[in-house]
């Protein structure tokens, strides 16, 4: 048995003259939640559609329980369930309708089809939408179908891209909690662009932007190697927001409420000791003061900044 799930080695994708993944290349092993993070247009579906059979790279190896995916692309498929970012849901099928047809396309033994559905409903907590069309879902019970979907077949490994998208902040975390309890006896690919995503769901975290990996490490690690770049404070006696953006090294200043501020400044900058400092000089009685993790856009600023060892991930 091998003791990855999948390995990528030195992916490419060109399309047309220009180069959509470049030298893509990691290993996930069984079972947890790895997050594929990037920005819009970096590279996260791309690399998505190519490692579950969908697109065929320009160059490089997909490997999935070590069975090559452009020799035995049948072979690899069956150990994938995928949720592409817009669900492949026909909306005039009924819940049972839709997910026995999954199942014949996913070649699940005919006297097992029933079976196999009626578990996957459980699990994804749509047992009682059976007969609903899932044209008259909500988009978070739709996106629930989707996922089911992708594990009616038990796979090895689960790939979904942007699977909380469009959903209320309730749905979202009824979708999160699902998707942890399927990565507890299989591996999973969360794909998101939100960072507060991948942060609240993954255990390790792939990093891509223009097409090329700048971070591959665990969500610990990122958590501690990024700097804050903003903080929240609290003050009784607020000054004027000009105030604040004359002391050097703040970029921004917005005020969240009468007496609450929020404050962006450059990274390298020792702010919150000046602003104690400042506070108690010009009488502003700062009560609260909070540092938070740096922007999306600042982390990748960051990350091309600097020289970082890329380490495989465990």
């Amino acid at each position: 048995m091998q003791d990855n799930i999948v390995k990528i080695e030195g992916l490419y994708h060109r399309y047309s003259k220009d180069w959509a993944v470049q030298n893509i290349s990691f290993e996930i092993n069984r079972n947890g939640i790895v997050g594929l993070l990037g920005s819009n247009g970096a590279g996260k579906s791309t690399t998505m559609n190519i490692l579950c059979g969908v697109l065929s790279q320009t160059r490089g190896r997909v490997l999935i329980e070590g069975i090559d995916m452009r020799e035995q692309p049948e072979e690899a498929k069956k150990r994938i369930g995928f949720l592409p970012q817009n669900a492949p849901l026909y909306l005039e099928q009924t819940v049972d309708e839709y997910l026995t047809y999954c199942a014949h396309l996913r070649l699940i033994e005919k006297s097992k089809i029933k079976a196999a559905v009626d578990t996957v409903k459980e699990r994804c907590g749509v047992a009682h939408f059976s007969n609903r069309l899932i044209g008259n879902l909500s988009g978070g019970y739709r996106q629930r179908v989707g996922i089911a979907q992708a594990i009616i077949h038990r796979p090895l490994l689960v790939v979904l891209d942007e699977p909380t998208n469009g959903l209320d902040p309730n749905q979202i975390l009824e979708v999160r909690q699902l998707i942890k309890e399927i990565a507890a006896d299989r591996s999973v690919i969360f794909s998101s662009h939100i960072l507060s995503e991948i942060q609240a769901t993954c255990e390790d975290i792939i990093m891509i932007e223009g097409g090329k990996i700048v971070f591959k490490d665990t969500m610990d690690t990122f958590n501690n190697y990024i700097e804050p770049d903003s903080f929240v404070a609290t003050m009784e006696n607020p000054p004027p927001a000009e105030e604040l953006r004359s002391i050097k090294g703040i970029k921004e200043v917005t005020y969240l409420s009468d007496k609450t501020v929020r404050v962006r400044f450059e990274v390298a900058a020792d702010i919150a000791e000046t602003i104690v400092e400042t506070s108690v000089q010009r009488k502003w009685r700062l009560k609260e003061i909070t540092l938070e993790k740096s922007s999306l856009d600042a982390i990748f600023a960051q990350l091309s900044n600097k020289t970082f060892k890329h380490t495989e991930q465990k």
